[in-house]
């Protein structure tokens, strides 16, 4: 329970519907009483056994409870039935009706204000989750599967709401049920039911031991579909790579693997939670059972119980097993649910290692230069950058050169703090950007990577990530300068065609020049390029770069470059291998050097 009282702040926003679903139950089990109570003087006006009584009852004490009451009704049937017998029944169908529709308005009116307790924390808890999952650096999901984090947002959510449920109907609901039944047999007779008493805790222990390992077996189930969910989004990304190399019968054996699995374990959790319902039902039978027998010989042989009085009983004792198999079955329910929110609070509880500390400073605007001091990081082990040092000045573009692996999209990512480094700093204008609030920081950079990353969304909606209150004007300037307006004022819809699933509608080409678009809507002082022309073909390429050029112009850039050619009017050449500078200067000055960067243009023309 201790992960289940966790989820419960997410119920505080709504209390008072929990407040009014309380008050609903309370009547609800109240009437569920009463309406079984109000047979009682029916039955006795059909069996003839009202006794008649014409002088009004006292009140005794509580003693002589049950007297008072019967004789209070001997009175009244024996006042109406001077009135003529049709009375009478008429008012002992009107007495049970009322009692059962009010026993169903609040139950209505329970459901009713539950549903937005349970909304609500559903939709808060969803909220929380996709928050979590955005502020959580990327470093947290190299290591976990989206699919597994899919199934958390969407199913386990949906197990806590199903539990959410349950948990307010074990704590209030039935056992008032219980509570004001047991009350009302207690009224009818002590003795049957301190004789029922010794049956319940025998019957509760059996139903105790079929859940014990119901989390564990939940928790399972809900791995595993994190898993299947996990390939099949694999799936869905990679579809061109699966048929192009005739995958289709390898990825789908996996899956059907793990949906195997899933089958399993939650056939063995479903079977483990079906057995609750009639195991209660058949225990509670077996009570009834002996009641009858017990009671039977109060009213045949005794003659200590009124007979009208032991079948109202014996409908009490019947009604105390539909709150019981709920308890039961919300027991389990708690259980699994458990174990969602175990898998959930994982989530909303993971530290966020990169965050704004809380003297954090608002930067907006870049005045002199961004340098890397002494800068060493790595991943996990091995050091991807060692003692690394830069100096950009404003205005300045500067291109990263080097073989793959030499760390060159590791600069991009601690320049963003996508990670934070080890040793060194990243300081802009001499403001370490660790003491920079996150948002202001990637406020003045633009990003434009080597895979195109769009949404399926419009062409608008995807430049609007780069500014979001920009007008058609400033979106159709910015598409100029990327180049791309060319084709998008082509498209049937211009600004409002919808691009389809990462822009798979569009070119390659096509692609890289909505990212640049995108970066330039944004405006910002400082760009990084990570190898933005390295997937393009030659005559994307030359559209691209041109738009580069043209997006560059007046502005500080970092160009994290694979094909040379591209970046031979940079200010400044950095080479680099293994983490670390082994050349840097002009294009000129590094090519007259016939070093390692002269090496890789004759590779690059010799290709």
């Amino acid at each position: 329970m201790k992960y289940f009282k966790k989820i419960l702040r997410f119920a505080i926003p709504y209390k008072k519907y929990a407040v009014l679903n309380i008050v609903a139950n309370i009547f609800y089990a109240l009437f569920s009483t009463l309406s079984m109570l109000s047979l009682f003087p029916m039955m006795n006006v059909l069996f003839g056994n009202t006794e008649r009584l014409d002088v009004k009852p006292e009140w005794t004490g509580l003693g002589n409870a049950i007297d008072f009451v019967e004789d209070s009704l001997n009175y009244f049937v024996t006042q109406k039935s001077n009135e003529g017998v049709d009375d009478v029944l008429i008012f002992m169908v009107i007495l049970v009706v009322s009692m059962f529709f009010m026993k169903n308005i609040f139950n209505y009116l329970a459901m009713y204000f539950i549903t937005f307790l349970r909304n609500g924390v559903l939709k808060d808890l969803r909220n929380a989750m996709y928050k979590k999952t955005v502020e959580l650096p990327l470093s947290h999901y190299s290591e976990k599967r989206k699919g597994d984090t899919i199934a958390r947002i969407t199913s386990d959510v949906l197990e806590i709401q199903h539990s959410f449920l349950s948990i307010l109907e074990l704590i209030v609901r039935e056992p008032l049920t219980i509570i004001f039944t047991i009350g009302g047999m207690l009224l009818i007779s002590v003795e049957l039911t301190l004789f029922v008493f010794i049956f319940i805790p025998v019957s509760g222990f059996i139903i105790s031991l079929i859940g014990k390992s119901l989390k564990r077996k939940s928790d399972r189930v809900q791995k595993e579909q994190g898993y299947f969910l996990s390939i099949l989004e694999e799936t869905l990304g990679g579809l061109k790579i699966i048929k192009g190399f005739n995958a289709e019968n390898s990825f789908t054996k996996k899956f059907r693997a793990s949906t195997d699995k899933f089958y399993h374990f939650s056939n063995k959790l479903l079977n483990r939670q079906n057995l609750a319902s009639p195991a209660s039902e058949f225990l509670g039978i077996t009570v009834i059972a002996v009641l009858l027998w017990y009671g039977g010989r109060m009213v045949l042989i005794d003659q200590t119980l009124n007979p009208a009085l032991f079948i109202v009983y014996m409908g009490l004792a019947y009604q105390i097993l539909t709150p019981a198999k709920a308890i039961s079955k919300a027991s389990y329910s708690v259980k699994k649910g458990n174990a969602a929110a175990e898998r959930i609070l994982e989530i909303l509880e993971t530290e966020n290692n990169i965050q704004d500390k809380h003297d954090a400073i608002e930067k907006n605007n870049f005045e002199e230069s961004l340098s890397i001091e002494k800068l060493s990081f790595k991943y996990e082990d091995d050091w991807v950058l060692k003692n690394f040092s830069l100096q950009v000045k404003k205005g300045q573009t500067i291109a990263l050169v080097g073989q793959s692996g030499s760390g060159k999209s590791t600069i991009a990512n601690l320049l963003t703090r996508f990670y934070d480094v080890n040793e060194g700093a990243v300081k802009i204008d001499g403001t370490d950007i660790r003491d920079l609030k996150l948002h202001s920081l990637r406020g003045l950079m633009g990003l434009v990577t080597q895979d195109s990353i769009l949404f399926n969304d419009t062409i608008k909606g995807n430049l609007l990530v780069g500014k979001e209150n920009a007008t058609d004007e400033e979106i159709i300037e910015a598409l100029k300068i990327a180049n791309a307006w060319e084709f998008v004022e082509t498209l049937p819809n211009v600004l409002e065609t919808n691009i389809g699933d990462s822009g798979n509608k569009l070119s390659g080409g096509q692609k890289q020049r909505l990212s640049i678009a995108r970066a330039v809507l944004k405006n910002p002082p400082i760009m990084i390029l990570d190898e933005a022309t390295s997937a393009l073909d030659t005559e994307s390429e030359r559209l691209v770069q041109n738009a580069l050029e043209k997006m560059m112009k007046n502005r500080t850039s970092i160009v994290i470059a694979h094909r040379l050619s591209t970046i031979q009017n940079a200010d400044k050449i950095i080479v680099m291998s293994k983490g670390q500078i082994v050349e840097q200067g002009t294009h000129q000055e590094l090519l007259s050097n016939k070093g390692v960067y002269f090496g890789l243009i004759e590779m690059q023309s010799f290709d």
